[in-house]
């Protein structure tokens, strides 16, 4: 009787989650946000400089300072919650958060579940491995083992170049896919030119970048319908850009003013 019992409750709770899954997206308005007073913004946290833990253990980054003055432009106190590569997008399309300002890849197939803004933020990403071996192409990385963060924009981009035989490890982060590469777990990652550069400072001379893989900008993604809302995030993008304040978070996080494909307001 126990295990019939525990099998229909096993039914009863994939049911549920099915009829969970089964509705359909609510778009966001700014007049819900408004009545609430809050934006509730997700972004990663282990993706430095874009998304940290700073030394008070609150979210801090790049992102953050976008979301920021976002949620100042709309009048809104702000909510920062911690999302992972993985489920962010999850997080955005069940309502947990109202917006994604998590380092998140313009893709077609990410167009596909959200609605992207305009660029507010630009990344490379390429193939980094033990300094001396010849990983220069693809080809070279047949029977060697491939660290990637999983659902990243280096995820897609490998794995769409990756040849019959490569041996390709995901992680949960970028966090974990650099570690296994300092560990020796594996034999190279895919990874952004930040994430590079870190490497190339904690392990002088261990490691170099082999060959790139995307150039891509990231936008900040609403819900599919939220028409109203992506205006606005659109207007504070281009407000953000032309008075020169994007210039300065890049210039504060990254060292260098934001790049010219990135300032393009069209």
């Amino acid at each position: 009787m126990k295990s019939v019992a525990r099998r229909l409750a096993l039914i009863m709770g994939l049911g549920l989650i099915l009829g969970i899954a089964a509705q359909p997206t609510q778009a966001q308005s700014l007049a819900e946000l408004k009545a609430r007073g809050s934006l509730k913004v997700g972004m990663l946290v282990d993706f430095p400089p874009f998304g940290i833990i700073n030394t008070d253990n609150k979210p801090d980054g790049y992102d953050a300072d976008v979301a920021r003055a976002l949620a100042d432009n709309l009048g809104l106190k702000l909510d920062l919650v911690a999302v992972t590569g993985p489920n962010r997008i999850p997080y955005l399309l069940s309502g947990q958060i109202d917006v994604l300002v998590a380092s998140l890849g313009i893709t077609p197939e990410r167009a596909e579940k959200v609605t992207f803004s305009k660029p507010y933020a630009g990344i490379r990403t390429a193939v980094i491995g033990t300094a001396g071996t010849d990983f220069s192409t693809p080809d070279k990385l047949i029977g060697k083992r491939v660290g990637l963060a999983r659902a990243s924009t280096q995820d897609i981009a490998f794995t769409k170049v990756a040849k019959e035989g490569t041996l390709i490890q995901r992680f949960d982060d970028d966090a974990s896919a650099v570690q296994a590469l300092l560990s020796g777990q594996v034999d190279a990652i895919g990874c952004s030119n930040v994430v590079v550069d870190q490497i190339l400072k904690v392990a002088p001379g261990r490691f170099e970048e082999k060959f790139p893989l995307s150039q891509q900008v990231q936008g900040i993604a609403v819900r599919p319908g939220s028409t109203e809302f992506l205006g606005a995030v659109d207007k504070f993008l281009v407000e953000l850009k032309t008075s020169g304040k994007l210039n300065d978070i890049s210039k504060k996080w990254l060292g260098a003013p934001a790049a010219e494909f990135v300032l393009k307001t069209n």
